[in-house]
């Protein structure tokens, strides 16, 4: 049977969680990867046809998981299976609500009384060094990465990834003629180091999605003020920049309409921190290729954010009540403020 070819794409990773909740639950060799989540923050809203998914993988991850995401909507055919094995595995920790640290597993298994699990014999802490700006890594992605069908979509969703990435693959896509490409920059480029690089990264893009933690970073030294940052981006020619700020909601800012919004975030039932942002990008395209209204877009990522954080794993949100998402979209137009 022919596959059709997605109308959306999302390029990102694909990881193997090791996870200690904030009720000191563990998960163990999991499912994760902001590509996941971001595509299943769009998946809640538009479920056919099956969005497109790019990313790198050793050939060690496990198969019967792709077969699970092609089952879940999900199109793996631009998931690259390299052939060698590729060690994507990922620690975190919550402290608390929400503060996760990625370092010491020893440690964080030692506080909440477990024993150290087999599967991250030999893992290396993860660090946030600062992107190269000339060395692609085993999971960075490249053109050819992209199935030749994929270019036919019409819109793209880059999640968190590599600079290098980053700075090829949105003009692939233009050169695709993709009408709507959308961002969401990680840390190791949004830091001083790299503050020439961004405004390229910037122009041309439908939307610019960065934390604020990320945000501030890169502006570090330069301002405090989160809109003056954003006027600063804006000015490069990028049509939208929201900012996400966790359980403080999002700031939008729509440059055709030189308007700004504060959104409060759905109070939601916080059961797993995880993916939210992402979440949240996928939310937002899937609500911008709706309405390509900024602040409609905004409000369907809050409701994506808000079902994925009330249960583990990427997948927990698509099992949400028939008419829920809908429900909170309505109830979430009450928590818009404009600035």
């Amino acid at each position: 049977m022919e596959v059709a070819s997605p109308r959306t794409i999302f390029v990102g990773q694909l990881t193997r969680d090791y996870v200690l909740l904030p009720s000191g639950q563990p998960l163990l060799d999991v499912a994760g990867g902001n590509l996941l989540y971001a595509a299943v923050g769009f998946v809640i809203w538009e479920p056919d046809p099956p969005v497109g998914i790019v990313a790198r993988v050793g050939e060690d991850y496990p198969q019967d998981w792709l077969e699970e995401f092609g089952h879940k909507g999900l199109d793996t055919r631009g998931v690259h299976i390299l052939p060698q094995a590729v060690d994507v595995r990922n620690f975190y920790a919550y402290i608390g609500r929400s503060s996760r640290s990625i370092s010491d597993p020893v440690g964080h298994f030692a506080r909440v009384g477990l024993p150290f699990p087999r599967g991250l014999l030999g893992y290396r802490e993860s660090t946030t060094p600062v992107d190269s700006r000339t060395r692609l890594s085993l999971t960075s992605l490249r053109q050819g990465d992209i199935p030749a069908d994929f270019l036919d979509a019409t819109a793209a969703h880059l999640c968190p990834i590599d600079y290098l990435t980053h700075s090829l693959l949105p003009a692939v896509f233009r050169q695709a003629e993709f009408t709507t490409v959308t961002l969401d920059p990680p840390s190791g480029y949004m830091n001083p180091a790299h503050w020439e690089d961004v405004p390229a990264l910037v122009t041309g893009l439908t939307a610019f999605l960065p934390s604020e933690d990320d945000l501030r970073a890169l502006f570090q030294g330069r301002s405090d003020d989160l809109w003056e940052m954003v006027d600063a981006l804006a000015a490069y020619g990028c049509e939208i920049i929201v900012v996400k700020r966790g359980e403080r909601g999002q700031m939008l800012y729509d440059a055709a309409a030189r308007s700004r919004w504060e959104i409060a975030a759905y109070p939601a039932r916080l059961s797993d921190p995880t993916g939210a942002g992402d979440a949240f990008c996928g939310g937002f395209l899937a609500g911008y290729r709706r309405s390509y209204d900024p602040l409609e877009a905004v409000l369907y990522g809050n409701i994506s954010a808000s079902l994925v954080i009330e249960g583990s794993g990427p997948f927990y949100a698509l099992d949400a009540l028939p008419g829920l998402p809908q429900a909170r979209l309505e109830a979430v137009r009450q928590l818009v403020r404009k600035v």
